[in-house]
């Protein structure tokens, strides 16, 4: 198959052909740094990783850039609440986002600008969107965007003018042209950071930091713009009104959004994750109960673009149906090192495991289908180690094909592969002692290297050709 993306702008899927062959530029809405990160934020977060994971397992060389807002209203009043300054606040939660992805499982991305260091690009920006004569300054210094100057606002939404207009999201600022007109550039107010610019000190609204970014470092048209579906609008919709006005084409050819993660509320009802509602539950204190594969299993055994429900309850199926392919895993890892001996041809089952796993991934990210197709290996797998027809060399083959599956997912453990050489060594000899034990008939001895060796994670099971051992 052909990789196929569900273009949110054309509502439909959509064969991927980048703009420079074999190379992808991919950009993705970050958070803003005033708080720790929530699941709701990992969603998107380990998403948007295996989207770019997937690209480069194709082979395509990727340039991967996410932001942070690190210039905002909820920075500042949480700064002026501890008072300290708004930059060291999202400083603080910038270095505490890193730790948390990183226990999440989660590449980094190739570039992380701040609003607050990309001050000459956005207003660059805000000048060229007044050059044309799509912004006009306000008394207060602040900078608007005309709205109805662009052909086709609301696009990427499906929404018209018309539709803005009865959904009461209009604000009716006197300074304004037209209440659809939003700020590119904030006029200074008492208390706030604030930088020079040509229309007086200010700050930048919150769309223009993305365009801008988007502009110096991937340059003015992308392949894959990406970031959760409440983005959709205004965020992305004046996103690409922006970009367009100043380089007169579009901003990105294909435009991804994952669906929300959804829990209760304080009053019973469903709704998404968010701080402002107070269903939110951090990473932090979720990954002190699960491991990063789980919860990466977790989300990925979704599709991205559907929403999820969270809780507890949730997170526990996921750890216990990551569980049945981790003993796969760890059962290969065993035959891989005292299975029998000879051919097994494997070859054709990895094959077709290939073909169902790139098959889905080539249908818009189908992690669910990827994931269900390496369900599929580890029953075949199990019914030729348990027909003892899988042989070292055979494990050792779909191990190494795991590991390279894995490489897009990252559900599986960290040691994919083989055991190392000094851990066998060591196992070996605990092996061949609790044998010798055993015919000495000290049995208590015998149990007693079996339960410590449990009790530090590794499992020896008796058969008739001898103990066997893997990991938990």
């Amino acid at each position: 198959m052909t990789l196929m993306i569900h273009n949110t702008l054309t509502n439909r899927k959509e064969k991927f052909v980048p703009i420079v062959p074999d190379e992808v530029k991919m950009y993705v809405c970050g958070v803003t740094v005033y708080d720790d990160i929530h699941m709701g934020h990992a969603r998107s977060i380990i998403v948007f990783d295996t989207v770019s994971r997937y690209l480069r397992y194709l082979g395509y060389k990727v340039t991967f850039v996410t932001n942070f807002t690190d210039v905002d209203d909820k920075i500042i009043n949480r700064a002026n609440e501890r008072g300290i300054a708004p930059l060291d606040l999202s400083a603080a939660y910038i270095e505490k986002y890193f730790r948390d992805i990183e226990s999440l499982g989660v590449r980094r991305a190739d570039i992380y600008p701040q609003a607050s260091t990309s001050m000459p690009y956005i207003i660059q920006m805000v000048k060229d969107i007044v050059d044309r004569g799509y912004g006009y300054t306000a008394p207060d210094g602040s900078v608007y965007f005309r709205v109805r100057k662009m052909a086709d606002y609301g696009r990427l939404s499906h929404r018209t003018i018309k539709d803005l207009r009865s959904s009461g999201r209009l604000d009716e600022n006197p300074d304004k042209e037209d209440p659809l007109d939003f700020a590119v550039w904030k006029g200074v107010k008492p208390g706030e950071v604030a930088w020079d610019s040509p229309w007086g000190k200010g700050r930048p609204g919150w769309h223009i930091e993305c365009s801008a970014m988007i502009r110096h470092y991937l340059g003015d048209v992308i392949d894959i713009h990406g970031g959760g579906n409440d983005l959709i609008f205004p965020h992305h919709e004046n996103e690409i009104m922006q970009t367009e006005a100043v380089t007169g084409g579009p901003l990105a050819h294909y435009w991804m959004h994952n669906g929300m993660l959804e829990t209760k509320t304080a009053d019973g009802q469903t709704a998404k994750m968010s701080k402002s509602l107070k269903n939110f539950f951090k990473v932090e204190d979720v990954a002190k109960k699960f491991d990063k594969y789980t919860i990466r299993f977790y989300f990925l055994n979704t599709h991205y673009s559907s929403p999820l429900a969270y809780g507890e309850d949730n997170m526990a199926e996921a750890q216990n149906a990551l569980k049945r392919l981790w003993n796969n895993y760890r059962d290969l890892q065993a035959c891989a090192r005292d299975g029998p001996l000879g051919d097994c041809p494997v070859a054709p089952l990895l094959e077709k495991t290939r073909t169902a796993f790139n098959d889905a991934m080539d249908d818009d990210f189908n992690t669910r289908a990827a994931i269900e197709s390496l369900f599929g290996l580890a029953r075949e797998t199990n019914r030729l180690m348990g027909e003892r027809t899988m042989t070292r060399d055979g494990a050792l083959e779909t191990l190494d094909f795991l590991k390279d599956i894995d490489s897009v997912l990252g559900i599986l453990p960290d040691d994919a592969g083989r055991d190392s050489d000094d851990l066998a060594a060591v196992m070996s000899i605990l092996i061949d002692l609790r044998k010798e034990l055993r015919v000495r008939k000290q049995y208590d001895l015998a149990d007693l290297i079996r339960n410590r060796l449990g009790e530090a994670g590794y499992v020896l099971e008796d058969a008739a050709d001898g103990a066997k051992w893997k990991k938990a």
